[in-house]
Parts: C-alpha cells; sequence; structure tokens
C-alpha cells in the first residue's frame, strides 16, 4: 500500500475505532505524559486531536497534509531525524508504529534525544493477530522484546498494559489487541 491508499484507508475506518481511541485508549496513554508531547507516526492526528499540547511527525506527506488541513500541528519527515531541539518534549508517543521498522534504533535515539530528562514515551504494538494481519509489519514484539529494545536506546520500562486487557486469547484472536510500554529517559 502506497502513501496515498494509507491515508485513505485511515480516513475512511469505521466511527466506532474512533471512539474506542478517544474514549479508551487515549485516557490510558494520556496518563502517562506530561507537558508537550511529540506523537511520532501521527497517522491522521487522532491523538493530535485528543492531546491539545501535541505535535505530530508522519514520513507520509498525504497524512501530514491531512492534519494540517485539520488544523493540527504535523511535520513531514523523510528519515528518522526529529526537527526539534534536544530536550523539547516532557514526552513522546508512538503507537503501532515501531513493529514497521526494520531498524527502530535511529528512530528512537531521536525519541530520546528530543526528550526532556525524566520525560516518558509511551509505545504501542500490535499483538500476535494484529502484527499478522499486516505485510508491512517487519519486527514482532513481545513485551521481553518491547522492553529490551527500548533499553537498548537508552529507556527505563515503568510499566506494561494491555490494550483492552492482558489476554493470551485476544492476542492471537483479535487484530486491535495491543501491549503498551511506558519507558522514562533517566
Amino acid at each position: 500500500m502506497d502513501y496515498a491508499e494509507y491515508s485513505e484507508y485511515l480516513q475512511t475506518r469505521k466511527k466506532i475505532v474512533f471512539h474506542y481511541r478517544m474514549r479508551l485508549l487515549y485516557p490510558r496513554i494520556a496518563r502517562h505524559l506530561q507537558g508537550k508531547v511529540v506523537d511520532i507516526g501521527c497517522g491522521i492526528g487522532d491523538f493530535l486531536r485528543y492531546y491539545k499540547n501535541s505535535v505530530g511527525v508522519d514520513v507520509n506527506p498525504h497524512t501530514v497534509r491531512y492534519c494540517q488541513e485539520m488544523g493540527l500541528e504535523a511535520v513531514h519527515i523523510e528519515n528518522a531525524t526529529l526537527p526539534f531541539a534536544d530536550g523539547a518534549f516532557g514526552g513522546a508517543v508512538m503507537d503501532n508504529v515501531l513493529e514497521h521498522l526494520g531498524d527502530p534504533m535511529p528512530t528512537l535515539r531521536e525519541a530520546h534525544r528530543v526528550l526532556a530528562q525524566g520525560g516518558r514515551i509511551v509505545v504501542g504494538v500490535p499483538g500476535r493477530r494484529g502484527y499478522a494481519a499486516d505485510p508491512d509489519h517487519e519486527i514482532f514484539y513481545d513485551e521481553a522484546r518491547l522492553e529490551e529494545t527500548l533499553d537498548q536506546a537508552g529507556f527505563a520500562c515503568t510499566t506494561m498494559f494491555h490494550m483492552p486487557f492482558k489476554s493470551g486469547f485476544l492476542d492471537t484472536r483479535l487484530k486491535q489487541y495491543c501491549i503498551y510500554g511506558v519507558f522514562a529517559k533517566p
């Protein structure tokens, strides 16, 4: 799927997905964040609409343009380099982005760089069923691999949670089931 098709796909998702994110997922993510937040891989800006003190970045110029047309602050990036000063953010979000990156370290190091000391990043990855459902997924993350990867990028795990809740049954049967890790910059 190319960038234009993916942008169109996101814009035509069912309304229930949007409401799930706004009413259940984002409040749970936001509990772990403070200050200005960067949404890395912001897509069509759902999180930017929810968390007003945020800016999004994405490699897809179509989704960035969509966000901008909606009045949201979003920036197109062509590589992993984030166009922000060191320590500019109190928080960061990478929701269903990490599994698309063959080499996540450049992006994670940039997230680490732009986070202030003590800042937190919330990283969400799909469970087994969701991972298998998308041919663009490159790396599968369970809790251990997610923690190990973020540790290698200089982050310390503070907590893990699952959406909607931890379940081996849902992990293998529900595409929307996800694992979330909250990591701090020491």
